[in-house]
């Protein structure tokens, strides 16, 4: 059983489904916990319930925008993908310091495959955790803001947080 939360932040309301491991299978600046569970692999797809208490993760999500930018590190999460470059690209993604965003470029090579550079945005686009797995801290090559499934101002504000609270 997925269990789902809603919480008031200061970027909107944020949803996270929780697995019984206390994994985040799923995060955005959403309520629509259907929508969440279509960003699922299927083979993590559970029933939902709400809940109060979603474990840990809830608590982390509330330091962080308390101002404890290192908070979601100890977060732990599950996605799965279609292959084993996804998976590692996410990893190398929460590797990624607040405050300190990197351009696809940066980030294809810090995933080890320079080139991939498409790939590399392919994991940010696939990213079924939002926050958690930090893929706002990804820009264009340009510097400039490019996509976010919850909104560009939601990817500014998030920024913004990570470098006024890292100061």
């Amino acid at each position: 059983m997925l269990r789902h939360s809603t919480m008031d932040t200061p970027a909107g309301p944020f949803t996270m489904l929780v697995a019984d491991s206390g994994a985040v299978r799923a995060s955005g600046f959403t309520t629509d916990v259907p929508g969440l569970v279509r960003l699922m692999h299927p083979s993590l797809v559970e029933p939902t319930e709400p809940a109060d208490d979603v474990g840990p993760a809830r608590a982390a999500v509330r330091a962080y925008f308390a101002g404890d930018l290192l908070a979601l590190d100890a977060v732990p999460v599950e996605q799965h993908t279609g292959g084993p470059f996804m998976a590692h690209a996410w990893q190398v993604m929460r590797d990624i310091k607040p405050g300190d965003p990197v351009t696809y470029t940066h980030y294809a090579e810090l995933a080890g495959r320079p080139a991939a550079i498409r790939a590399a945005a392919m994991a940010c686009a696939r990213n079924a955790v939002a926050l958690i797995v930090p893929c706002h801290r990804v820009l264009r090559t340009d510097g400039s803001l490019g996509g976010y499934r919850w909104g560009l101002p939601v990817k500014s504000w998030l920024l913004e947080h990570e470098t006024a609270a890292g100061s």
